[in-house]
């Protein structure tokens, strides 16, 4: 049964809620009538007040029409809301089919850069391996003027489209490091001995401290901070002299490389690692250069996470910085990697190198220039070619591209094939390909690698490193 009380609100006179009194009788018409009266007073009391809120100015009500109001707004709101979301669903789609054509032509672009990096770097390539060949030769003086003059314009033009490239492939994300364990001599001996000649010819004095420390770094990326910072020294030196050298850090290997030029104002110091710009040229200094050599420096030092530092005194000289991470007790241990280094007797004297590549300008450039060293080279474009040629003779090193041509198997392949019939066989795969693929691919199968347009400086200490490492049997 349910119970319901009545508790009277807080000013009421309590005797309007209290009942007649009873005297044991009936009540009486006027009783009931007066009890009547009372209730419909109380009565009309409680619908004023549920009306009114107990207050004058219509506040229930006016929260009423709010809430009304707010409930309109938030469906209009809703109804906003899902004309946005219908349109965000549009736009979306639009975005998903924008992506698609922009990875689309991420990879149109990625295949012009394969292109240019092969089509392109393979005559230049060529002409390198030639003009190199000619300087090794007895010539007359203005001859051999001439030659240098070719040599340094093919470098002009190397520089220029190896920059060009680098910059394609790191906006196109294509770009990848492949680190591995290697002695820092490695890189170091053979920037060192390309710039003491560069910088004698400027006039400049070039120092060198070596370092027998193992570093983890992806070797090509790594020479291409180091030769950018060298180019730098060279190109902003008037008079002076240039410091390559390395410095122990608890953190890593310091590769330094400092000069007597011009210095860097404080104001340029950030500027100059943007694209496209450059500190204040020399007077005379015709040099060509895009001002992207130190924005490469910087993408790629923080691809590797190696940083960079920069002092510089206007007037007085800079010094740039890389800091590169050791490597690890046992991946330097367990790398097959080499220390180059010069040998007190040539190595490369009577030699026989096979040269596999599928371009005749390239197995011809090889030729002159390896011959001029004093190898036996046997040069063709299939393994069935050179053993033809070679009347039963062992190779002591074989010198491979990786794209050999449509349908048939690459380098590093060719090179397993002919390690297993000369075991011992030192090889170094040449390539235009900066893929880190390639070069891990290389370097699991226990092979060197260099880049073109090769540097036949660099080629020749690694030969005489490998050489006197593993003499042939």
């Amino acid at each position: 049964m349910a119970c319901t009380s009545i508790r009277p609100l807080r000013g009421w006179p309590l005797a309007l809620f209290q009942p007649p009194e009873q005297h044991g009788e009936q009540p009486t018409l006027a009783t009931l009538q007066e009890e009547n009266r009372r209730l419909r007073k109380v009565c009309q009391a409680l619908m004023a007040r549920v009306e009114s809120g107990g207050s004058p100015s219509g506040a229930p009500y006016a929260a009423f029409e709010r809430s009304v109001l707010l409930s309109e707004q938030v469906r209009e709101r809703t109804d906003a809301l899902h004309r946005a979301l219908d349109e965000l669903g549009r736009v979306n789609a639009r975005l998903l089919a924008a992506n698609a054509q922009a990875e689309a032509a991420n990879l149109s672009k990625t295949r012009f850069l394969a292109a240019v990096s092969h089509d392109l770097l393979q005559p230049l390539n060529a002409a390198r391996l030639f003009a190199s060949a000619l300087e090794s030769h007895t010539l007359p003086d203005a001859s051999q003027a001439l030659v240098g003059h070719i040599g340094r314009s093919l470098k002009d033009v190397e520089g220029l489209l190896g920059t060009l490239v680098d910059i394609s492939r790191l906006d196109a994300g294509v770009l990848h490091a492949d680190k591995a364990p290697f002695a820092v001599s490695t890189l170091l001996d053979a920037l060192a001995e390309e710039y003491r000649q560069v910088a004698a010819v400027r006039g400049l004095s070039f120092h060198y401290v070596a370092s027998r420390a193992w570093v983890d770094s992806d070797l090509a990326l790594l020479a291409r901070v180091v030769r950018n910072f060298l180019s730098n020294a060279v190109r902003y030196t008037e008079q002076g002299h240039l410091l390559l050298g390395c410095r122990r850090r608890t953190n890593g290997l310091e590769i330094m490389v400092g000069d007597t030029g011009t210095g860097i104002p404080e104001a340029q110091r950030q500027a100059i690692f943007l694209e496209f710009r450059r500190a204040s040229q020399p007077q005379g200094d015709h040099s060509r250069g895009l001002g992207l050599g130190l924005a490469i420096v910087d993408r790629i030092s923080a691809m590797l996470e190696h940083p960079i530092a920069l002092t510089s005194r206007p007037g007085r000289g800079s010094l740039f910085s890389v800091l590169v991470p050791y490597a690890g007790s046992a991946g330097a241990a367990s790398a097959s990697g080499v220390g180059a280094g010069w040998w007190h007797e040539d190595p490369l004297q009577g030699c026989v190198v096979w040269v596999v590549d599928d371009d005749p300008d390239i197995l011809a450039g090889m030729q002159a220039l390896l011959g001029g060293w004093g190898c036996r080279v046997r040069a063709a474009a299939t393994v069935s070619a050179l053993e033809a040629a070679s009347d039963g003779e062992r190779p002591a090193v074989l010198l491979v591209d990786y794209h050999l041509g449509e349908h048939r198997e690459n380098g590093i392949d060719l090179a397993a094939r002919l390690r297993r019939r000369y075991p011992g066989l030192a090889t170094v795969v040449i390539t235009a390909n900066h893929e880190a693929a390639v070069k891990r691919a290389s370097r699991e199968a226990g092979l060197h690698y260099l880049l073109k347009p090769l540097k036949p400086l660099r080629l020749k200490m690694l030969l005489g490193t490998l050489l006197e490492n593993h003499p042939p049997g």
